[in-house]
């Protein structure tokens, strides 16, 4: 028989209940037991929607963030966000996640560093360690959940990130290796499985993705301690890896002591016979071999031709799940009323695709002839999708053809382009910002319902944003601010307000999915080629800037951000879907220009998380990425003004490809990381102005003006002053006018301190 399995479930709920529970939480109006019904309920509901696989995963559901979940069972929460000698407890978490700005534990609290989990749009809390750590297990967490599932009547395999790569994931804080913290963390990781055994867990899922990135023989030597420590350890362990091939790892990964091994047969099918070969013959091959990070259905037909010879070599050995964890895919289809039904037949989501696998494995274990409609009837959809006219489009593939490299520079160098823009814009040195959005207040939601639910006309609706816009740029000129944004409040996201603008892009009502915590997006389905139909930005921007003296930016997303945060097409190549996305932000650039922007921001916040695993796959991406901005950004004069944005990514790696964008202003995230980041940009000399974010939005913390100072004082001492602007790390959208406010002013009046040693200097 074929086992079938799953490695994770989306966690917030078919209709955000967890969202919702959490924030309500936080804001004291639900209590914890009363959240903890709630989670309890949600892991209820998914393991009975996974009830029809042989083993469920338990231990995959958080509150927060899994890796946060593994720094609370292994005892090292940073000693800032405890406030007992008790160990962690549910406050403590949550202020590893969101900080604290009240006074507890003798002060206010900094969150945990966070950052993109691999090369996917989840984030995760970056684990601290020192040399003073010390590891303490704390697992009622996990067993709890793992005997709720048994009383329910569940076949539980615990999920647990594995040691290595938990390491691999965390930062040193003092400069220590991290891989000194390993004996330690093996005897709790030691210690955890065996209560996991005695609670009557027979298998582990043990989630090690370091191992398809490239590591060194250091780290190659730590998977090799490790799993020889922990074998004698009484479940049988899955080491699980995903989201890239093995490669150089194969050996290591076939080799470790451990009773199976899961690959994701989606990204690294061709080394599948390979590891059969390899694989010793008493372990479990779980091969991934239905996506879980796009939406597409799986062709059934040609992967059971596939599949069915590796069957009848491993029989019982084979084990089938979804690549990954299905956190990075909606919840169900069948939520989707509203969408077109010839794109519902091309499409799987969570629930769709557990259903697929359990068609595989019927099919393998009792013949095709079992499931001989499913099979005809997925053969006629996606046939449907490859004949359909709706993917498409002549127009925008003859405009490509006209694509030039010259069309991607501007016509001066930066240098050149800084003088004519200053004279422009006249800004004080230390010139202030925003990154774009500002808080989506309950009044902007209720009239964004309002509208699509016909409660309110357009002209209604359009009087609203506009309302919205005006108190915006009224309240930007009060702080004092340099150079201001319209504050988005006609957007509902950044990726999907552009996609329901442009052809190509189909949209989900219930298709959310998790990036941290408790933030949801809801990313747009890119299934055919994209054009822009109509202006998008234009009437809100002059909107805005008749409103004020002062410059407005224009604000947009970029290509490579629209592509990576949207589920793409999987009918042609990334980079050909991208450059079509850059010839319809062009357009919409070359429109702003003409409606008298003088500086325009065209975000890229998802450029590094694009990036392959592998450094050595890095250059074929960055090539076709960077000059797809390019194309976007650079058809505009040269006193015209280009921003981007990036935040939550480490840039060290890619500054020549940054730099190679030629914007001539970047902000970047940087408050959480103390000026960490800005050391990469002194040491390739950066050449283009840099707005180091001085103000952790992702925080409920307000920060104080003298805390502001000294993050640009120190900015100042590894760039040049007149090269810095001073801004938030990332939008204002998720956070309240009452935290906003005083942050924006402390910012303002903190820029204005070192303004006037700058003036001194000059005198």
């Amino acid at each position: 028989m074929v086992t079938t399995h799953s490695l994770g479930y989306p966690r917030i709920g078919k209709h955000r209940e967890l969202k919702f529970a959490l924030e309500t939480y936080w804001k004291g109006n639900l209590s914890a037991d009363e959240l903890e019904r709630t989670a309890a309920d949600l892991r209820r509901r998914h393991w009975l929607d996974q009830s029809h696989l042989d083993w469920v995963p338990v231990g995959d559901f958080s509150l927060y963030d899994q890796v946060l979940d593994m720094s609370a069972t292994l005892g090292n929460l940073p000693a800032r966000v405890l406030s007992s000698d008790r160990g962690p407890d549910l406050d403590a978490y949550f202020r590893a996640a969101r900080g604290r700005s009240q006074a507890c534990c003798g002060g206010g609290v900094t969150a945990g560093e966070m950052t993109k989990w691999f090369d996917t749009n989840y984030h995760y809390i970056v684990p601290e360690l020192d040399q003073t750590t010390r590891f303490t297990l704390n697992p009622e967490r996990l067993l709890a959940q793992f005997q709720e599932a048994r009383q329910q009547g569940h076949n539980a395999k615990p999920v647990i990130l594995g040691p290595v790569t938990y390491l691999w994931l965390a930062k040193s804080t003092d400069g220590s290796p991290k891989l000194d913290a390993l004996p330690g963390l093996l005897t709790v990781y030691g210690q955890l499985l065996e209560q996991l055994a005695e609670a009557g867990a027979d298998w582990i899922q043990v989630d090690e993705p370091a191992l398809v990135t490239e590591l060194d023989a250091d780290w190659r030597h730590a998977f090799e301690l490790a799993y020889h420590q922990l074998k004698g350890c009484r479940p049988k362990l899955l080491v699980t890896t995903y989201f890239g091939q093995l490669r150089e790892n194969l050996q290591l990964a076939c080799e470790l002591p451990v009773a199976g091994l899961h690959l994701d047969a989606v990204s690294a099918r061709p080394e599948v016979e390979r590891l059969i070969d390899w694989l010793p013959a008493h372990k479990v091959l779980s091969l991934g071999v239905i996506n879980g990070r796009n939406v597409w259905a799986t062709d059934l037909t040609p992967l059971l031709d596939w599949l069915e010879p590796l069957y009848a070599r491993l029989r019982d050995r084979l084990w089938l799940a979804p690549s990954c964890s299905l956190l990075h895919v909606p919840v169900d289809l069948e939520l989707e009323a509203a969408l077109d039904p010839t794109l519902v037949q091309w499409l799987a989501f969570a629930r769709q695709k557990l259903a697929e696998l359990s068609l595989l494995a019927t099919a393998l274990t009792d013949g095709r002839e079992r499931i001989s409609g499913a099979l005809s009837a997925n053969r006629d959809a996606l046939s449907s999708r490859r004949a359909s006219p709706l993917t498409r489009r002549d127009d925008v593939r003859a405009a490509l053809g006209r694509v030039t490299p010259q069309l991607g520079s501007r016509q001066a160098p930066y240098a050149e382009r800084a003088l004519l823009q200053a004279r422009r814009l006249n800004l004080p040195p230390y010139p202030t910002t925003t990154i774009g959005s500002f808080p989506q207040t309950p009044d902007i939601r209720q009239a964004r319902r309002a509208f699509r639910q016909g409660e309110l006309d357009e002209s209604g609706y359009h009087h609203r944003i506009r309302q919205e816009i005006a108190r915006c740029v009224e309240e930007q000129e009060a702080l004092g601010l340099d150079v201001l944004v319209h504050g988005e409040a006609e957007r509902n996201d950044m990726v999907e307000y552009f996609g329901e603008r442009l052809d190509g892009f189909a949209f989900t009502q219930f298709g959310w999915v998790q990036s941290y915590g408790s933030r949801c997006v809801k990313p747009p389905i890119l299934y055919g080629d994209v054009r822009r139909p109509n202006p998008m930005t234009i009437d809100w921007f002059r909107y805005a800037q008749s409103l004020t003296s002062r410059p407005v930016k224009g604000m947009l997303t970029g290509p490579v951000t629209l592509l990576n945060w949207s589920f793409v097409r999987d009918d042609q190549p990334r980079s050909e879907t991208c450059w079509q996305l850059a010839l319809a932000v062009r357009e919409e650039v070359q429109d702003l220009e003409r409606a008298g922007a003088a500086v325009i921001q065209i975000d890229e916040a998802a450029l590094r998380e694009g990036l392959p695993l592998r450094r050595s796959d890095w250059p074929e991406y960055l090539d076709w990425a960077i000059d797809a901005f390019r194309l976007a950004a650079n058809g505009v004069d040269n006193q015209t003004q280009i921003h981007t944005h990036m935040c939550y990514s480490e840039f060290n790696d890619i500054l020549d490809a940054i730099a190679r964008m030629d914007a001539d202003v970047i902000t970047i995230e940087n408050a959480r990381s103390h000026n960490a980041l800005l050391d990469a940009f002194r040491e390739v000399d950066y050449p283009n102005d840099l707005g180091p974010g001085v103000y952790d939005i992702h925080s409920p913390n307000v920060p104080a003006a003298a805390q502001i100072a000294d993050l640009l004082r120190q900015a100042a001492q590894r760039l040049p002053a007149q090269k810095l602007w001073v801004n938030p790390d990332c939008g204002l959208k998720t956070r309240r006018w009452e935290e906003v406010r005083p942050a924006l002013a402390a910012m303002v009046a903190a820029a204005a301190e070192l303004r006037e040693g700058v003036e001194a200097v000059a005198q």
